[in-house]
């Protein structure tokens, strides 16, 4: 991470505090806390993979214009992508099915797959993207994983 710009670094880390007070308060709080503390990770973490998903969005949108055009077609849907799938992790709790558990499993998997998207980005990125997003989303999608396993 000493390649990474000092700001996204530090507000990068500390934007995995809200999750790792959650899975603190899972496996550590009063129980009376517990569904608070799922819902809250559950939030936060669909809220976090949709980011995810802007941020593709805008590296698309500065790449030259006839990359834009021919090449990055990819980047267009894996960016819409994530919100879907921050969605469809609701349809659990909608339709009473069991929740959050399920929910926090699948979007911490999605969060760890988002990687893949991030590598592939290549030189659209920043030269330091990869060494800030893989602990990053390797922190948060193990704290949501820890979340549903509490």
């Amino acid at each position: 991470m000493g390649s990474v710009p000092t700001l996204p670094r530090l507000l990068g880390l500390a934007g995995l505090l809200p999750q790792i007070a959650c899975v603190a308060v899972l496996y550590a709080g009063p129980a009376e806390w517990r569904d608070p503390a799922q819902a809250i990770a559950f939030a936060y973490a669909a809220l976090i993979l949709s980011f995810l998903g802007g941020m593709w969005w805008g590296i698309a949108a500065a790449a030259p214009a006839a990359e834009r055009r021919h090449t990055l077609g990819w980047v267009w849907i894996a960016a819409v992508t994530p919100s879907l799938v921050a969605l469809a992790c609701f349809l659990p709790w909608v339709l009473g099915w069991q929740w959050p558990e399920p929910s926090l499993v699948m979007l911490g998997g999605a969060l760890l797959v988002s990687l893949g998207v991030d590598a592939r980005l290549g030189a659209l990125a920043p030269r330091w993207w990869m060494a800030l997003r893989v602990p990053l989303s390797v922190g948060l999608g193990l704290a949501t994983v820890a979340a549903a396993l509490a």
